[in-house]
């Protein structure tokens, strides 16, 4: 988001998140002028933000989201720590990324349960689950990116070129992979929508944009079957499989990882 004309209740936002920042765990109840309310995801540039769109983070993660690119070339010891750093972060979004898919992938048969027991204990519980999970792998996924934009904001001739090219095929599997986990998210909110749910904050939705936080519906056209039901075995299939290709890039990620790292700490 890079509008500053919007607005929200930052101050239910912290409470909800209990003071703490979602990313590194900072507390600042003791000084909440330290937090901030962070978008995450397809949000509207301007006028009200939706506290289902907000995440609690510290001043110090957001300098990070919010000016990602280098100011100045870091020494190879400081790269080495923003790789290494960077490569775990990656390593702890794909994990919780694929919790977030089995969750999505197991409403169906939540509502579907709560509806026959006709009781909604269950489903309270699994769409807060859904709500915070979601909002906490968009914010990992946009400090992943973050990280990666200051490596991109580098010249190509800021280092060596024994570094600056294990450097570059880092970034780019980095990248690649970082595409693979937003289809996977935007697969797993696909659910939500076929399940007539607004895929952010998950309230019922009619028509192509939500009445309660202004989220347009993800497009479902492809996963219909014949009588305008979803597909949900097909799109659960096609979750499965692109993580799996994400296990195989994060592979390929630690192989670049590896040579990256013996050429820094070589120079």
């Amino acid at each position: 988001m890079t509008s500053r004309d919007w607005r929200a209740d930052r101050e239910a936002v912290f409470d909800r998140d209990a003071f703490t920042c979602r990313h590194c765990g900072t507390d600042g109840g003791d000084d909440p002028e330290m937090l901030r309310a962070y978008p995450v995801g397809e949000v509207p540039l301007e006028g009200d933000v939706h506290e289902s769109a907000l995440v609690t983070v510290c001043d110090e993660c957001f300098e990070t989201l919010d000016s990602p690119r280098a100011t100045e070339a870091p020494a190879t010891d400081d790269l080495f720590h923003l790789v290494r750093e960077t490569t775990r972060l990656q390593g702890t979004t794909i994990s919780a990324v694929a919790d977030f898919a089995s969750l999505a992938t197991s409403l169906p048969s939540t509502l579907e349960s709560a509806l026959e027991e006709e009781t909604d204990a269950d489903v309270g519980e699994s769409v807060s689950e859904y709500r915070r999970t979601r909002r906490d792998i968009l914010l990992a996924v946009a400090v992943v990116d973050a990280r990666l934009e200051r490596l991109a904001s580098l010249d190509d001739d800021t280092y060596d070129p024994a570094i600056q090219r294990p450097l570059a095929a880092f970034s780019d599997t980095a990248a690649e992979l970082q595409s693979t986990l937003r289809e996977v998210i935007a697969l797993s909110e696909t659910v939500a929508v076929g399940l007539e749910r607004c895929q952010g904050c998950f309230d019922p939705i009619e028509g192509e944009t939500c009445s309660t936080c202004g989220l347009k519906g993800r497009e479902t056209a492809n996963w219909q079957e014949d009588d305008g039901t979803l597909a949900f075995e097909r799109l659960f299939a096609t979750i499965n499989e692109r993580l799996q290709g994400a296990s195989e890039t994060t592979e390929t990620l630690t192989d670049r990882t590896t040579a990256l790292a013996e050429q820094l700490t070589a120079a």
